[in-house]
């Protein structure tokens, strides 16, 4: 009994920061570190414990900003800084996420071809639908459930971790001491792997989701939340689950295709089906392993699309409805929320449509996540800044120790992306 209610108390506590950890690893994210570990084998194990503590900081503000504040970042950028500040935020959130909505859409149909060979349109369409209907006619707290149901579909990457014989000795140094190239190659799935590890959405969803979470607590009191030392404490908590939990399975994908894969000589993924090779693993003893790893692989990039396009597609619209004083919010029914649900209905359909133009679904989730790395560096700044504002936060502003992690990351980003710019400007 003491078990149980221990186990029921630390559910309680997962929210918004387990949900965006799990958002995280994507199907962008998914293809991102297979890539990394089928190209470049082990040498890119490292990011993961580096970028652990930089994910923390960073989403942790955001989640402090929302918390504190009872307002996401866009609502914060427009009551404290210009209009030509909130407009740049605002479009770069909301074309860096379009895009990889469409790039996401595009994987599941890709993903689901290697089990029900039905056709490509036809499969995104009915993605697209069945997204839409889950996020706008579900109840926000019965979609958060869904929502955190769907990150078990992780799970398959560390049982074949397990199931596969490693060169620990190698993964064990590979994770902790870091292998730097500065070639192009290295360098762009670097910024893709800190792209879809700290990603624009995110920060904007976990600020959003963070009040969603206070006004279905009801912690509002004239207009302002009622924080204890609890909450924040809990918030925090959250968070670093969050994310600890999202950067154990990528270190997992990556060990997977660096095995699997790489020692294979199979260095780059290009279709669903070489991405899928790399959990054969796990199920090599039964009849036909390769198409029950091909059904594990959809079932993890659906399960994971399901959780992280509503995130997308929400985190958008959160800015646009700020930024223009339109009611938003998941808790919220259609009816009285047309524009936050408009913007969403509008981000996805037009993510759908960029699977038209002739894109390989599984290289535009990796040309996605350099994007976000792109992106994700004059909004870290803001964040920053803001999280670290007494006027603003109030007691509640960032440490020394959080400044650190936040500046750092701010500056890790943008001469990752500088330095991949400036080699292939070189050739």
């Amino acid at each position: 009994m003491i078990l149980i209610k221990k186990m029921k108390k630390f559910l309680k506590i997962i929210g918004p920061g387990v949900i965006t950890g799990a958002a995280d690893d994507d199907p962008s994210g998914i293809a991102t570190y297979t890539q990394a570990g089928a190209r470049f084998g082990y040498n890119q194990l490292w990011t993961m414990i580096f970028i652990l503590p930089l994910m923390t900081a960073v989403q942790e503000a955001c989640a402090r900003i929302g918390a504190v504040t009872g307002k996401g970042l866009a609502a914060v950028i427009k009551k404290y800084y210009s209009k030509k500040v909130l407009s740049s935020a605002v479009i770069l959130i909301l074309v860096a996420n379009t895009i990889n909505i469409g790039a996401d859409i595009g994987a599941m149909a890709e993903a689901t071809r290697l089990v029900i060979p039905l056709n490509f349109s036809i499969l995104t369409l009915f993605f697209t639908a069945l997204i839409l209907i889950l996020e706008i006619f579900l109840s926000y707290k019965v979609y958060a459930k869904f929502l955190k149901w769907c990150a078990l579909s992780l799970i398959a990457y560390p049982l074949t971790v397990f199931l596969v014989n490693h060169p620990w000795r190698e993964l064990i140094k590979a994770t902790f001491i870091p292998h730097i190239e500065f070639s192009f190659g290295f360098l762009f799935i670097i910024v893709g792997v800190l792209g879809t590890t700290i990603s624009p959405y995110m920060f904007f969803w976990q600020a959003s989701e963070e009040v969603e979470e206070e006004k279905s607590h009801h912690l509002f009191n004239h207009g302002r939340p009622k924080l204890s030392e609890r909450f924040m404490r809990n918030l925090r908590l959250d968070n670093f689950l969050g994310m600890l939990f999202s950067q154990i399975a990528a270190w997992c994908i990556i060990v997977v295709a660096g095995t699997v894969l790489h020692n294979n000589g199979i260095t780059d993924v290009a279709t669903a089906a070489d991405a899928a090779r790399a959990l054969e693993p796990l199920v090599n003893t039964f009849p036909n392993a390769g198409l029950w790893a091909k059904v594990i692989f959809a079932f993890g990039i659906v399960g994971l699309g399901l959780l992280s396009i509503p995130v997308l597609s929400a985190s958008a619209s959160y800015a646009v409805s700020e930024a223009f004083n339109w009611n938003e919010g998941l808790n919220l029914k259609f009816k009285k929320a047309h524009g936050f649900y408009g913007v969403i209905t509008a981000a996805t359909v037009i993510g759908l449509m960029i699977n038209y133009i002739g894109i390989n679904p599984i290289k535009a989730l990796i040309f996605t996540a350099v994007i976000n790395g792109v992106v994700s560096v004059p909004l870290l700044f803001l964040i920053n800044k803001i999280a670290s504002d007494g006027k603003i936060m109030g007691e509640h502003k960032s440490g020394r120790l959080s400044r650190f992690f936040l500046w750092l990351t701010f500056i890790i980003m943008l001469f990752s992306s500088l330095a991949m710019f400036v080699t292939l400007s070189r050739g």
